[in-house]
């Protein structure tokens, strides 16, 4: 959810070309460099990184910018367990945090960092992050540092909030389609995307082009009512409408979720640039209902198992209680019973064990 906050008339311009800036190319390095140079009209800083991880390696990075001293990131596979900032933010991504929320300051001072920064005369006295974890197995970083001790307000930190979504989804769209782009077949790789089905549509709804088993995943997910010839289904077209009308808020980085008995429907909305036309591209996924290990069943009621049922698919207890036609404390009651008769303390451990047992 991004931060409610009021943008000033500069504001609100300098957030509109930073948006147009993110949309006009899918050269990551492009891309985030002038991302960078827009924000730092809205979050005044003496320095910055933004970079994206590669594959293999998570402690590899492409530095699509780095205004600091190359010498700070020419050994920065050896520094990086020193480094306070990835560390802070891998531990909570997508979350806005300031140094006073990453380490005491005299921890700070004493860090290998702020030595190293300190060799080669820097100060970086202040810093600001969020960790975008954008796609499974790789992600973004952004981080801001001030040499004064002049610490990131809360406005600071609400506006790097309300961007970081559509960052993240603008890095998301240059990794996926900027060489593909480049190569000119990028609706083709789209379309060879693997574990999902995909739709290629032209704004506002106009299916170009679909994945072999896109259609009949349609017929299973939409009425016939909802479907149109050569359109998208109606949910679909409304989602994808209001992703592109406010970019601003981060809509476009937000999936649209369709819940069933028999399990749920994903639909991810990617926008990207073919010749100088915006296109997007959606990704389905469909997940069947998560089943209860058998040897649950002899140790949880009907109702338990449908509760924990319903926990391994993600859902939150609101979810379940509306899905099952129950209070949410009874649905908590539920879950309680199922971890005591488990023994496990959590969510994240209930389905740990479950996979476990799967």
């Amino acid at each position: 959810m991004r931060a409610s906050i009021h943008l000033t008339a500069r504001e609100q311009r300098i957030t509109w070309e930073l948006l147009e800036i993110l949309h006009s190319s899918l050269d990551l390095h492009e891309v985030l460099r002038g991302a960078y140079g827009a924000l730092c009209q809205l979050v005044p800083a003496d320095h910055g990184a933004l970079c994206v991880s590669l594959p293999g390696d998570p402690t590899a990075y492409d530095w699509a910018v780095a205004d600091l001293p190359p010498e700070l990131f020419a050994g920065y596979a050896e520094l990086a367990r020193h480094d306070f900032v990835r560390s802070a933010v891998i531990a909570r991504p997508n979350v806005v945090l300031r140094d006073s929320e990453m380490l005491p300051r005299r921890s700070i001072e004493g860090s290998v960092m702020y030595r190293r920064s300190r060799e080669l005369g820097m100060r970086l006295e202040q810093a600001m992050a969020v960790l975008l974890a954008v796609e499974p197995g790789w992600h973004g970083g952004i981080t801001l540092y001030r040499d004064r001790r002049r610490p990131f307000s809360d406005r600071d930190r609400a506006l790097l909030h309300r961007l970081a979504p559509s960052i993240a989804a603008a890095t998301r769209s240059c990794r996926r389609f900027g060489d593909s782009v480049r190569r000119g077949d990028a609706l083709e790789a789209a379309l060879r995307r693997e574990g999902i089905e995909v739709l290629v549509v032209a704004p506002p709804a106009s299916v170009l082009a679909r994945s072999a088993e896109a259609e009949a995943l349609l017929e299973r997910w939409f009425t016939a009512v909802e479907r149109s010839a050569g359109a998208l289904p109606v949910p679909l077209a409304g989602a994808l409408g209001a992703a592109a009308a406010e970019p601003a808020a981060g809509a476009w980085a937000a999936p649209w979720v369709r819940r069933t008995s028999r399990g749920e429907l994903r639909a991810d909305f990617v926008p990207f640039v073919d010749r100088g036309r915006t296109f997007w591209v959606v990704e389905l996924r469909e997940a069947a209902v998560a089943a209860a290990p058998a040897a649950w069943r002899g140790r949880l009621t009907d109702r338990q198992v449908e509760v924990a049922e319903r926990v391994m698919r993600g859902w939150d207890n609101a979810l379940i209680a509306e899905d099952l036609g129950c209070a949410q404390a009874t649905v908590k009651k539920h879950l309680q019973r199922v971890y005591d008769a488990l023994g496990v303390p959590s969510r994240t451990a209930l389905m740990a064990y479950a996979a476990q047992r799967c």
